[in-house]
């Protein structure tokens, strides 16, 4: 939620603005505060704590799962406090790493965030797939499985997030990829990558499995 008023306030104050392309984490707190005004309550400092409460969220969620996702996974024997210590330096110690020795230009730390949204464009559908199947197989969920109208809808908003995503991230190649060579390469990788996602689609969803079943008796 907190991820969507920082766009939709961005969309509304910069969109088609001579001031978008200058904009960075640097000095967007200046801009809001010089289109917002001030007033009672800072819209700058009110965006430093919506920044801090989302990059906060971000964290401490994907930490979380990724401890508990490792440690079942894995099947790691060991007391909490270590077990916690391993998993969570995952998600932690490259991000201290990158905050103490990454170029701190404004350049370079909107260059970075660019290209940690591309990373998180790819890996979406290796998440809502996977995510989307189990929860519709019985065997795996049991009596908390979801029906058939619920598959219809998640499956429906996935791959309208998997689309938006993967416009945005042929937007960014197409301004970024300069060469017929490197062009190609990109092109090539983007096919595999969607062929990819179609076989997990269609190899792991029973309900895609009765889709298509049901299509080739109407058309056989």
């Amino acid at each position: 939620m907190i991820n969507l008023f920082v766009t939709t306030v961005f969309a509304k104050g910069f969109y088609g603005t001579k001031e978008a392309g200058s904009i960075g984490l640097e000095n967007a707190g200046q801009y809001l505060q010089k289109k917002f005004g001030g007033g009672l309550f800072p819209i700058l400092y009110i965006w430093g704590v919506g920044l801090l409460a989302a990059g906060q969220s971000s964290t401490i969620t994907g930490t979380y799962a990724g401890q508990f996702i490792m440690g079942g996974f894995l099947n790691l024997r060991l007391k909490k406090w270590v077990r916690s210590l391993i998993t969570r330096s995952f998600a932690i110690v490259p991000t201290i790493i990158v905050a103490l020795f990454f170029d701190r230009s404004d350049s370079a730390l909107d260059t970075l965030n660019e290209w940690l949204n591309v990373l998180q464009s790819v890996q979406i559908p290796f998440a809502l797939v996977p995510l989307l199947t189990l929860v519709s197989k019985e065997q795996v969920m049991g009596v908390f499985k979801i029906g058939t109208n619920t598959q219809i809808v998640t499956w429906m908003v996935a791959a309208l997030l998997i689309i938006i995503n993967g416009y945005l991230l042929l937007d960014f190649f197409s301004s970024e990829i300069r060469g017929l060579l490197l062009g190609s390469f990109v092109s090539a990788a983007i096919a595999i990558y969607a062929s990819f996602i179609i076989y997990l689609i269609l190899r792991g969803s029973e309900f895609a499995t009765r889709l298509f079943s049901e299509i080739r008796k109407r058309f056989s």
